[in-house]
């Protein structure tokens, strides 16, 4: 399969750079993958759209405010993105500028009154050019709360405001650890979340933490020969059990972005069995793909060669979703991380 199958025009005023004014009044196209038809609604129809004998799972990770200015010794500001901690206390970051960033060269970051909260230092540079810096005291959500940004996606041409800072982030988020938004769970409000347990549907939680992987196109010319970044992800023993319990009943998974699809299909064996729990995913989800768990999926418009956009083809046929893909553009859909949703439904 060749990556540029995987292209599509879109018109950059329909990447959405705020979200609605609203959170929950976001418009819905929902996909048919058993016959390639759609229809046009809101976020409000969900509940009803739901097949009755469903089970809703989304993704209760939390995005951290990674984004940090370090000020160098010469003055200059230099932006990092904190992906994961080590082991022994250091962290890996991205870095912007980097052939400049070298091993040994020392930072100040500051809170936004300029006192110094942290000193860095890189410690060496990844063949992946991450860098691995080490800090003058360890670093907890505290430095990240006096120090970090909201960090936004590339395709978001703006800087964070006071309000990203609740509307990037699910109303459901608990633990932190995300660099970016399972963005399908950014349409729910607390009140369509009742909506749909009071129609006897229950909402799971798993955690997968985002990473930064996640906004990176495919650049190899074929996709099998792309690596997949890995990302960290949990559930817990009596969801475990209790998502078993539904798929042996015959119950319909619904995943709530493509995060707690890749969660659910690491998580399980071929049988359709959630027995590995927690762990660390590559998983690469592509058309010829055999889902051992998920249903249906509730997620965002994704951008061009990418491996979400491959992953929901996968799940619905990359003609039928180009063609959903092409309805959306003639109706103004709004895209990507604060855009409008599709409901991919069996």
């Amino acid at each position: 399969m060749l990556t540029r199958d995987y292209y599509f025009d879109l018109p950059s005023e329909l990447i959405a750079q705020e979200p609605s004014e609203r959170r929950g009044e976001d418009r819905l196209l929902l996909l048919d993958r058993r016959d390639g038809s759609y229809e046009d609604h809101m976020m409000a129809d969900f509940p009803s759209l739901l097949h009755p004998d469903s089970v809703i799972v989304v993704n209760s990770s939390k995005v951290r405010k990674a984004r940090v200015y370090g000020r160098a010794e010469t003055g200059g500001l230099v932006e990092f993105l904190f992906l994961s901690p080590n082991a022994d206390g250091s962290w890996k970051c991205m870095v912007k500028k980097a052939k400049k960033q070298r091993e040994g060269k020392r930072y100040a970051f500051q809170d936004r009154d300029g006192n110094t909260v942290r000193e860095g230092i890189i410690r060496s540079v990844n063949p992946d050019a991450t860098r691995d810096v080490v800090f003058s005291s360890p670093v907890d959500e505290s430095f990240f709360e006096l120090c970090g940004h909201v960090p936004l996606p590339p395709y978001i041409k703006r800087e964070d405001s006071f309000s990203d800072e609740t509307r990037y982030q699910t109303v459901y988020a608990r633990t932190p650890g995300s660099v970016a938004a399972p963005t399908a769970g950014l349409h729910f409000t607390k009140d369509l979340m009742e909506s749909v347990r009071s129609m006897g549907i229950p909402i799971y939680e798993v955690t997968l933490h985002v990473g930064a992987g996640t906004f990176l196109p495919v650049r190899t010319e074929n996709i099998e020969d792309h690596h997949m970044h890995t990302e960290h992800y949990e559930i817990s023993r009596e969801t475990a059990e209790a998502l078993n319990k539904a798929k042996k009943d015959g119950k319909r998974i619904v995943a709530v972005g493509t995060t707690s699809v890749r969660t659910l299909e690491s998580a399980s064996e071929g049988n359709g069995v959630l027995s590995r729990l927690y762990g660390d995913t590559d998983i690469f989800i592509r058309p010829g793909y055999s889902f051992r768990f998920v249903d249906d999926l509730l997620t965002n418009f994704h951008t061009p060669e990418s491996t979400l956009l491959m992953l929901v083809s996968a799940l619905a046929g990359r003609d039928r979703i180009f063609s959903a893909y092409s309805h959306a553009i003639e109706e103004r859909y709004r895209f990507f991380s604060y855009g409008d949703a599709m409901f991919i439904r069996g």
